[in-house]
């Protein structure tokens, strides 16, 4: 909500804006959100924007808190992916947390994430952990994308931390957490949706990534009306 009111404080700030609902809030329809007063020139001139942001950011936390309820009672946790809108990172990724989600990074500077093309390009996911792992500090976090389970034991041999399990079906998934045993954290991604995210999620896995919390979140219509 703050965002959104932002727009009207660069635009003038002689405006009063005041929020009547905090992030992360649960509203019905109808709901008053927020108010602005001041100058009719000014809060058009800031509305669209405003409003845009505000729809937008909305929409990915209503979708972040669908799935973040769907799975209650798991321990699995909801996170994002980087397919987000250029420009916009790092405020989509502040509304998933708005609605209960985690982030899962922010770029590539703060974890490795080894996908099919690396894979691809040095032959074997083992081998492109093993050559990760060489190359930078032991704080910073590797991820492996995998999907064969196959490939579990050696990528954990190999020193990922984090396996990411690409488009498996809970019975799959449930047998890479057994063969984990908890020696690296077990993410399962590639198209899971509100009917499938609980099913995933009794699977035991621990984290579970979705991209159309930012890319396909619809906006919410958010109206700003003036009143005498």
């Amino acid at each position: 909500m703050g965002l959104a009111l932002r727009v009207f404080d660069l635009v003038d700030d002689d405006l009063a804006t005041g929020a009547l609902v905090a992030d992360g809030d649960e509203v019905a329809a109808g709901t008053r959100l927020a108010s602005v007063t001041g100058s009719s020139r000014s809060i058009l001139a800031g509305e669209r924007v405003a409003l845009n942001l505000l729809g937008q950011l909305s929409g990915v936390a209503t979708e972040t808190r669908k799935l973040v309820t769907a799975v209650e009672g798991t321990q699995a946790t909801i996170i994002d992916t980087r397919k987000t809108t250029p420009l916009l990172r790092g405020l989509q990724k502040m509304a998933v947390v708005a609605g209960g989600g985690r982030n899962h990074r922010m770029g590539l500077y703060d974890q490795i994430l080894i996908k099919d093309n690396h894979i691809q390009a040095v032959g074997s996911a083992a081998e492109a952990v093993r050559r990760a792992r060489a190359q930078v500090a032991d704080t910073l976090r590797i991820e492996v994308e995998i999907e064969d389970l196959a490939d579990l034991e050696l990528v954990i041999d190999a020193g990922a931390d984090i396996v990411l399990l690409d488009n498996m079906p809970p019975d799959a998934i449930r047998r890479a957490v057994q063969v984990a045993a908890g020696r690296v954290l077990l993410e399962a991604s590639g198209g899971i949706t509100a009917t499938t995210v609980r099913a995933v999620a009794e699977s035991g896995v621990d984290l579970i990534s979705v991209g159309a919390l930012t890319h396909s979140a619809p906006a919410l219509d958010v109206a700003l009306d003036f009143e005498a």
